[in-house]
């Protein structure tokens, strides 16, 4: 049996195992904007997603090496360099385990999220607790998120990857809606928002298929939406009613983590003493269930 891979032949079972790693690199890599990873898109982009020597830059690796890698060559791949491709790509804990079976490679750390969240990010979300932060990206995914907003909302570790995302839990999650104070405003403000991100990115598969599930899931959704309303991002004071502390009234500051509006820090600070009393009990409670 023969696969032909960019113009390569390839056989046998180890050559068609490289041929599927080959395939799988070029669609994750065609799914990642720019902007998600906090690159510059360009005026000449014609390549749907990163191009190699992005996916390379961010990896940390030789443009050669992966484009060797993406034409099925017969080359090793170490676990360090698995890692940091997983993380490059956003990859979620099923698309890394499958990027490690297909490099014959066993995964050091099985079951964990690649996010694409640099480590100084991650050590920033900690060190903003008790106060609620996370990384979302435009299209509304939660990429990281520290303990205190783990329990804002609704239990997020509870959730499958594929569901943390905010407009997702703000139209089909029952906890979620039940914490929003004025949900009917907040909602409306983010399919505004969304509507004004996504003007970027209509022709986007992970965008389109966003929205597909939305209004396939929610009516409520599909009408708001056929209101063509367009929102501009912006910070105010927003309302949460947490089901162990009670109402938290926040004020939500979001900072961008790159050069343009992609991926961006969003954090919760208490607008006034009882809200800050509150979240330190939330706090005290996301840091007891995290060491169950």
């Amino acid at each position: 049996m023969t696969i032909t891979v960019q113009g390569a032949t390839v056989g046998g079972g180890a050559d068609i195992r490289r041929a599927e790693l080959a395939a799988f690199l070029r669609s994750r890599r065609e799914r990642i904007t720019p902007e998600q990873v906090g690159l510059p898109r360009g005026r000449r982009r014609r390549t749907p997603g990163l191009r190699r020597e992005e996916v390379a830059q961010l990896s940390a690796v030789g443009v050669t090496w992966y484009t060797w890698l993406e034409q099925a060559r017969d080359i090793h791949v170490s676990v360090q360099v698995l890692d940091a491709i997983a993380r490059a790509l956003q990859l979620d804990r099923s698309e890394r385990a499958h990027l490690f079976v297909l490099a014959g490679e066993v995964d050091p750390n099985p079951g964990s999220e690649c996010s694409g969240v640099p480590q100084s990010l991650q050590v920033m979300l900690e060190q903003l607790e008790p106060f609620p932060a996370c990384v979302q990206n435009a299209r509304f995914d939660l990429l990281a998120y520290n303990r205190s907003y783990r329990l804002l909302m609704c239990d997020l570790d509870a959730l499958p990857p594929e569901d943390r995302n905010c407009m997702w839990l703000a139209f089909t999650n029952d906890d979620w809606r039940a914490s929003l104070v004025e949900r009917d405003e907040t909602i409306r403000v983010m399919a505004g928002k969304f509507r004004a991100a996504m003007a970027e990115h209509v022709a986007e598969p992970a965008w389109k298929a966003l929205l597909r599930r939305l209004e396939e899931a929610s009516p409520e959704f599909r009408e708001i939406w056929a209101r063509h309303e367009v929102v501009r991002p912006s910070d105010r004071i927003k309302i949460f009613r947490q089901s162990s502390v009670g109402v938290l009234r926040l004020t939500s500051t979001s900072l961008w983590t790159g050069p343009n509006q992609g991926p961006k820090l969003l954090t919760y600070t208490p607008a006034d003493a009882e809200s800050r009393e509150r979240l330190d009990r939330l706090h005290a409670l996301a840091l007891e269930l995290a060491e169950v």
